[in-house]
């Protein structure tokens, strides 16, 4: 996977991997187009038409995912259009999303405010998720720390 920035941009943080990853998807649109194409949307004009986004932006963060491997392009059966569709890394981005929606569903809505709901295969909505240590223990922001790069 190519994790260069476009030409004349430098990484917002080198050393860390939240930055990195905010400079590779971190903007407003990449992120949906992610979440939409894991909602199983795959053409310019499905994006577009869920998104309604600017065609000159949509355009743009289309190529970028696809440059940084997060998409892949590849012809439509008609051969005139383009499907694009998640790689492993940006299946690897499910449990990224999940978590923004599960923060979503806490911090965005009123307690009474409908909203969308993921649920598994069986309907069932998704178990909240919590980091583990290597023991099988919760973790939290009091109980983990960054090991800084030297």
């Amino acid at each position: 996977m190519d994790v260069t920035l476009a030409a004349g941009s430098a990484w917002t943080d080198p050393f860390c991997p939240v930055a990195r990853a905010v400079d590779l998807v971190g903007d407003r649109w990449s992120l949906l187009i992610v979440r939409d194409a894991m909602d199983g949307a795959s053409t310019f004009t499905e994006f577009h038409q869920r998104l309604g986004i600017a065609r000159n932006i949509l355009t743009d963060r289309l190529r970028r995912l696809v440059e940084h491997g997060i998409l892949a392009k590849s012809a439509t059966g008609d051969g005139r259009r383009h499907a694009y569709l998640l790689t492993a890394a940006g299946r690897d981005l499910f449990t990224a999303v999940v978590a923004l929606r599960q923060w979503g569903e806490r911090h965005a809505f009123a307690p009474d405010e409908t909203h969308s709901v993921l649920v598994d295969d069986q309907g069932r909505e998704l178990a909240p998720l919590c980091p583990l240590g290597q023991d099988g223990e919760p973790l939290s922001v009091e109980t983990s720390r960054v090991r800084k790069a030297v």
